[in-house]
């Protein structure tokens, strides 16, 4: 579902409290604000990006793909969040931080609740060399207790496995988007994205 995110719901971040960080409905049915949210485009030197396996807690077959990141913590800025997130999620620490590329808004079920988010996307290089086969949720060190319950793994993904794949990935155009963005560089200010509400 848009916006979808096994990783770094529960909370102010990964945390896992999945009654703290509530947020408004984006639909305006409610008045508090939106979560806030950082979240990583990474990329390796041959232009894989890196995704997240995620799953609803209780049914596996109702998977998607996902960017690494979560929810602000505290004081926290969104550029300490994506990097928090990304080392909590994945244990990949040697990155790059680039400009954030796409902002959007979405609303989803997730886990007995809804999320209803303000997501920023920051574009990340990382020298690693990546695997080619999907790392299953094991080799990812910092996962908390709802995210190892709705964490398959992660892969890195080429652009144009992403363009001809069957499977859920979010943001949605995902795909188009890193086309752009490996054909023209990221852009002069961030793209405001559609919001998308489920």
């Amino acid at each position: 579902m848009p916006g979808r995110s096994a990783a770094g719901v529960g909370g102010g971040s990964g945390s896992g409290s999945e009654g703290a960080g509530a947020a408004g409905e984006v639909s305006g049915e409610r008045s508090a604000e939106l979560r806030r949210v950082a979240r990583v485009v990474l990329l390796d030197p041959d232009d894989r990006i890196l995704l997240l396996h995620g799953h609803e807690p209780d049914d596996p077959d109702d998977d998607w793909w996902f960017t690494p990141g979560g929810g602000l913590e505290g004081e926290e800025s969104h550029e300490q969040a994506a990097l928090r997130e990304l080392a909590e999620e994945t244990g990949i620490t040697d990155v790059a931080l680039g400009p954030v590329l796409w902002k959007r808004v979405c609303s989803f079920p997730f886990a007995g609740r809804r999320w209803d988010q303000d997501e920023w996307y920051f574009l990340a290089r990382t020298t690693r060399k990546a695997a080619a086969e999907t790392e299953s949720a094991a080799a990812m060190p910092g996962l908390t207790a709802l995210e190892r319950r709705t964490v398959a793994g992660l892969r890195w993904w080429t652009c144009e496995e992403l363009i001809s794949a069957h499977e859920t990935v979010y943001p949605t155009k995902l795909a188009g988007l890193l086309s752009a963005l490996l054909d023209e560089g990221p852009p002069s200010a961030p793209v405001v994205l559609d919001t998308e509400i489920v």
